[in-house]
């Protein structure tokens, strides 16, 4: 029975990745270091999993004779970098991505329940749920960022905690990606992967999803199918859902096929 659906942040829920580049660079800026990290030069720093870790990997690569003391500050810049992307969050009132809001609405309604599985810090999914739904709502269950795991994607922490904090096993459950490291971080946790592209992960090889899209759709706008299962008007719903995965019960085989393509 699918009792569960779990996101991934960035890219999947909305496409956060520009934000997060502006954020470094005003926070660059602030402390008065001259760098810039213009959209080709993130997109190959996108490979290190991790805001964090990434500025740490910069520094090591661009900078190494320099690296001791711009580590020492590390701390302070991404702190910074945090408070910029939430401000820009909230100025370009940034909205999730297709399909999300509806699938959300649609699993609450049908009862089931939701997480996060994201590297980024909890910070960050704070402002943009903060955007995207009334004060007060929660339409999240359980938050597990990337602060909280031992390993960044692709190990599968953070969605065993996502797991965890549900309660529920693997098999009950479908995980939202757009990245190959992402599915490759839920398929090791267990999970079925839809995947959707986003646009720092165009050139991302989405093996391992049972289906790949443009994005979730809408009616009257549909996506367009990349590979794996199509879904009947190029809509992603959840009763379409429900029935791809009750068929799956007891099949283990048949699971294991689907989510190798």
């Amino acid at each position: 029975m699918l009792r569960a659906l779990i996101f991934d942040v960035d890219g999947t829920l909305a496409e956060t990745e520009d934000l997060h580049r502006q954020a470094f660079n005003r926070a660059f800026a602030d402390l008065g270091l001259p760098w810039h990290w213009d959209p080709a030069l993130y997109a190959d720093l996108l490979t290190v999993m991790g805001g964090k870790e990434r500025l740490a990997h910069y520094i090591d690569t661009q900078h190494p004779a320099d690296a001791g003391a711009l580590h020492a500050r590390a701390p302070e810049i991404h702190a910074r970098k945090t408070a910029a992307y939430g401000a820009l969050v909230a100025e370009n009132r940034l909205p999730l991505r297709p399909g999300i809001a509806r699938l959300i609405a649609e699993a609450r309604a049908g009862g089931l329940r939701l997480a996060v599985a994201t590297t980024t810090s909890r910070p960050n999914v704070d402002h943009l749920l903060a955007i995207n739904f009334p004060p007060g709502d929660a339409p999240f269950d359980v938050i597990a960022a990337g602060d909280e795991a031992n390993r960044k994607k692709p190990a599968p922490d953070v969605f065993l905690l996502a797991l965890a904090g549900l309660g529920i096993a693997a098999s009950e459950a479908v995980a939202f990606e757009d990245s190959a490291a992402g599915i490759n971080s839920a398929r090791a946790a267990g999970l079925p992967v839809l995947a959707t592209r986003s646009a720092y992960t165009n050139s991302h090889r989405l093996d391992g999803a049972f289906s790949a899209v443009s994005d979730l759709g809408e009616p009257g706008r549909p996506h367009r199918h990349i590979a794996g299962l199509e879904w009947p008007g190029g809509v992603v719903d959840l009763a379409r859902l429900i029935r791809w995965h009750g068929a799956l019960d007891g099949q283990g085989a048949a699971l294991q096929a689907l989510t190798s393509r």
